[in-house]
């Protein structure tokens, strides 16, 4: 039998390090602090001493579960920060560049009167199509950057139980943990979560042409703290729909009860 190679070895290692912090994440979804190895073990159909080799105690084991779950925790906002802000509803139509130019010149636009009309009907069938290619898109329109968002990290969170126990242990400053590493945590999370969460809200508020307090521009404690008080209604509300496993199927539900 061929031995394997180390790059073969380093592969298995890290596709078993993600398999112990998957089931932990789950197990410590139902039983908190109270979980053990022997646990984790179970969940992940491997035996003690395997998860044990990895990891000698659970609080190592919360610790490199919630780093790993950190480092995937940005992408959610990535399409809501760069997205177009949605426009307000009492807009006006934009009317295309060559009708625009005939009613300036009070020239009848190809089509008669009908021609207005007819234009700002092909460019809404061309806007929903293109929405309709686009799932996020459209429910970026429909909804909102920041309740668009909100549905995406919703249904992360369904998926990846290890992001939802990043967000709630972080909302209780990750008190499980040593001071030395929570103090680490929770600068992290607020450089890497909240402060892109806070841009989004501060764009969102802007939209709606709310002002901050003090001026343009908020003081950003304060911009800190409303990106926390909306991850931690998110947490409150996801929890037993994530306990029932529905938490995909329900998390617009979610988010159009708290109104974002």
């Amino acid at each position: 039998m061929t031995p394997r190679t180390k790059e073969q070895n380093e592969d298995i290692r890290l596709r078993r390090l993600a398999q112990i912090r998957k089931a932990a994440a789950d197990v410590f979804l139902n039983k908190g602090l109270l979980l053990e190895i022997r646990d984790v073990a179970a969940q992940a159909g491997l035996g003690y001493g395997t998860v044990y080799h990895y990891y000698s105690n659970k609080g190592d084991l919360l610790h490199d579960l919630l780093w790993d779950a950190l480092e995937r925790s940005g992408g959610w906002l990535e399409a809501a920060l760069e997205a177009p802000l949605k426009p307000p509803l009492e807009a006006p139509l934009k009317v295309p560049l060559e009708v625009t130019r005939a009613s300036a010149s009070l020239e009848t636009p190809a089509g008669g009167h009908l021609g207005l009309a007819a234009a700002v009907d092909t460019e809404n069938s061309a806007a929903a199509d293109s929405r309709s290619r686009n799932p996020e898109t459209a429910a970026a329109a429909e909804l909102g950057p920041v309740a668009a968002a909100s549905v995406r990290l919703l249904q992360l969170w369904a998926k990846d139980h290890a992001l939802y126990l990043l967000h709630k242990l972080a909302g209780e400053g990750f008190a499980s943990l040593p001071e030395a590493r929570s103090a680490l945590l929770s600068a992290a999370f607020r450089r890497e979560v909240l402060a892109p969460l806070a841009k989004l809200l501060e764009s969102g508020r802007a939209a709606d042409g709310a002002a901050a307090p003090g001026g343009d521009t908020a003081e950003l404690p304060y911009r800190l703290q409303r990106a926390e008080m909306l991850l931690a209604a998110l947490v409150g509300c996801a929890s037993l729909s994530l306990r029932r496993g529905k938490l995909h199927e329900e998390a617009r539900d979610i988010v159009l009860f708290l109104k974002l």
